[in-house]
């Protein structure tokens, strides 16, 4: 994922509700959300390096995955990031056991923050810092910077998630919003401002690269629903919607 919000409700009915889109080349090739060949996993996948940028599993656990944009902190031949997500779908540590076990590894990867959902705590990773961040109950976001560091885009996603009816049409209006920031507002984070200029809209949109899917996740108490509107560079693509009873 790129651009992420979510309202963090623990006492609710509906503990976690998340919005975010995917961003990435369009030529990566990339199967749709479905249940993966175990029955275990519920994810859209990377057929390229196998993993997933946003999950969960029949007992509600969820995680969500984004790059850190920093080029001069990236190296070739590193482990693909993809598949921490899955390994904690896959798996039964808890968040903070899991996060502490990937504390002495997170070097092995380009850098990136890590959102775990397991079922009670909710917890993020940012690894280029080293650090675990636990999260007040309200409204939070996150894209290829800080959890919660005020990016334009960041800003505007969690302020209209707070203000949205919840309703699937006004999420996605909001995940839809290609309008860039003004160039005083835009973050520094190593490359040309023209490029940062282009990244800094909610929905990106060139001729190689662009937003992929738009997703919406209900992580209740009882049920589990997500949705997943993809796209092309020429427009909306199919959607997918499912629904499950937490196991």
């Amino acid at each position: 994922m790129c651009l992420i919000a979510f309202r963090w409700q623990p006492a609710g009915p509906v503990p976690l509700l998340l919005v975010g889109n995917r961003d990435e080349f369009y030529e990566r090739p990339t199967a749709p959300l479905a249940w993966w060949e175990d029955g275990a996993i519920l994810a859209g996948r990377d057929l390229r390096a196998g993993g997933t940028w946003l999950g969960v599993s029949r007992a509600g656990r969820c995680a969500v995955i984004t790059n850190h944009r920093n080029p001069s902190l990236t190296s070739p031949g590193r482990l693909s990031r993809g598949q921490l997500p899955v390994r904690f779908l896959a798996g039964t540590h808890t968040a903070e056991a899991f996060l502490g076990e990937l504390q002495k590894e997170a070097d092995r990867y380009n850098p990136f923050n890590l959102l775990l959902f397991d079922g009670k705590d909710l917890l993020g990773f940012e690894s280029r810092h080293g650090r675990v961040c636990a999260f007040t109950p309200g409204i939070h976001g996150f894209s290829n910077g800080d959890f919660d560091e005020p990016w334009p885009k960041v800003e505007a996603l969690k302020a209209g998630l707070a203000g949205a009816s919840g309703g699937d049409a006004a999420l996605l209006a909001l995940l839809g919003e290609a309008r860039p920031s003004p160039d005083e507002r835009l973050p520094r984070t190593g490359i040309p401002i023209e490029l940062e200029r282009t990244l800094s809209a909610a929905f990106i949109r060139t001729p190689t690269y662009g937003t992929r899917a738009s997703s919406i996740l209900r992580l209740g108490r009882e049920a589990v629903s997500i949705l997943e509107q993809r796209f092309t560079f020429k427009g909306p693509e199919a959607k997918t919607e499912l629904r499950f009873q937490r196991g």
